[in-house]
């Protein structure tokens, strides 16, 4: 059986910067998907440009998909609503659906900021 060790306040607060740092050079895959181009949707595509640009710059690949023009990649993605982003990478896979102007869900959802308790 391993032996477990304890974490000190030091190596937990090392840990967390070293996770930090990782973060910070990891690329990052985006997937939007709206419904045409009705206002809403552009709405939902500048915000989620501006987070890319504040918090990404540079380490982001975005891609705008209208679900009436690509039905299949929509329901290969299993898409049931829209606006809907999906974080394809740093893995895990993650789906954030519905308003993307509430810039501290979509921080959260990407894993790009903590929870707060």
């Amino acid at each position: 059986m391993a032996k477990r060790t304890k974490r000190g306040p030091l190596r937990a607060a090392k840990e967390l910067e070293l996770a930090e740092k990782k973060r910070a050079r990891q690329n990052y895959v985006l997937r939007l998907y709206v419904a045409g181009m009705t206002p809403r949707s552009d709405e939902a595509i500048r915000h989620v440009k501006a987070l890319c640009d504040k918090h990404l710059s540079g380490r982001c690949d975005l891609q705008v998909i209208d679900i009436y023009q690509q039905p299949t990649l929509a329901k290969g993605e299993q898409i049931i609503a829209a606006p809907t982003l999906i974080r394809k990478l740093p893995l895990p896979l993650r789906k954030i659906i519905g308003n993307m102007a509430l810039e501290e869900k979509l921080l959260v959802g990407l894993d790009l900021r903590a929870r707060k308790p």
